[in-house]
């Protein structure tokens, strides 16, 4: 098994890209392998790790389909609701609560706030 290339931050060479950096030009990897990594020293912890893909095989994002848009607004609308009172709460649940805020602490604010 070969070992990747290890490129050190901002010193990629040209034509390699990560996944953020492809999805904000319209691509995906496209089921091709990492081809080399950038890593990000951190004085603390060991380095900050991102995969290199090649730009040139990379193949353009699928759109976004109606079914699929409708799936995500209900995953979404999943989220907001809240399983105590079944109310759109809108925004997001706290998982750590798992309910909406008023219903959690029905008597006020709680301690740490």
């Amino acid at each position: 098994m070969a070992t990747l290339p290890v490129y050190p931050w901002r010193l990629a060479p040209d034509g390699l890209a990560t996944r953020r950096q492809l999805r904000a030009a319209g691509l995906r990897p496209g089921g091709q392998d990492v081809v080399a990594q950038v890593e990000r020293p951190r004085r603390r912890r060991g380095p900050l790790t991102a995969f290199l893909y090649r730009i040139d095989r990379a193949r353009p994002v699928r759109p976004m389909t109606a079914a699929k848009a409708a799936a995500l607004e209900r995953a979404n609308a999943a989220r907001r609701t809240c399983p105590a009172c079944r109310t759109d709460a809108g925004y997001v649940i706290p998982v750590s609560l798992g309910m909406c805020v008023p219903c959690a602490y029905p008597e006020g604010a709680p301690d740490g706030a």
